[in-house]
């Protein structure tokens, strides 16, 4: 399997590119710190698969994504970026990616993730499969969920560290009300302590 890294950082595309040079199938056959670099040399190495940034210096991975895709549609395109994001998320699928991975995910989790998606599949790390799904399903986390924003809010707040005190001098409520909000947050998200809140919010993709 051909592979072409493209990648801004420096520290990260050598590790990558040692990395994925080690395993058995994959070859690396280009590592490019931005997109016009990569463009210029992609019919030179012929990849099978493209590893690409999003937030790259000039043109952006999405630009790029649309770019390959529409001049050598057999090559396959896997996002790895920060970047969680809808807009971006829907931006980089609509425009070619069949994959997306989150920077921070494990070197082996990366590696399987090639594979699958070079064995016809759609890796994506699991927060952003969630996103997708809701995104069809159509419902935004918080109706799903039954938060307000306003609890939304209060829970970012909570996360945070600040006191019932601090929210409400932050938020223009009173720690009463503000006592409130956190006992109904409480109620929706099945939890008895700040911890299991937030523990249950993250898992929901709330926070």
């Amino acid at each position: 399997m051909r592979i072409t890294i493209v990648e801004d950082n420096p520290l990260l595309r050598e590790n990558l590119t040692f990395l994925l040079a080690g395993e058995r199938d994959f070859e690396v056959v280009g590592s490019h710190a931005t997109a016009e670099e990569a463009l210029d040399h992609l019919d030179a190495e012929r990849p099978d698969l493209l590893l690409v940034d999003i937030g790259l210096p000039g043109m952006g991975g999405v630009e790029l994504i649309r770019t390959v895709r529409q001049r050598r549609p057999e090559i396959e395109i896997m996002v790895h970026t920060v970047f969680d994001n809808r807009d971006t998320v829907f931006a980089a699928i609509k425009a070619g990616a069949t994959g997306y991975i989150l920077k921070g995910a494990s070197p082996r989790e990366l590696v399987e993730a090639i594979h699958t998606l070079m064995a016809g599949g759609a890796p994506m790390s699991r927060k952003i499969a969630r996103s997708v799904i809701r995104e069809f399903q159509g419902a935004p986390v918080e109706e799903e969920y039954l938060l307000t924003p306003r609890e939304r809010e209060i829970l970012a707040g909570v996360e945070q560290g600040y006191t019932y005190k601090e929210l409400g001098e932050r938020l223009r409520l009173s720690p009463h009300t503000i006592h409130s909000h956190i006992k109904k947050i409480y109620e929706k998200l099945h939890a008895k302590s700040r911890r299991e809140a937030l523990v249950a919010a993250r898992r929901k993709g709330i926070l």
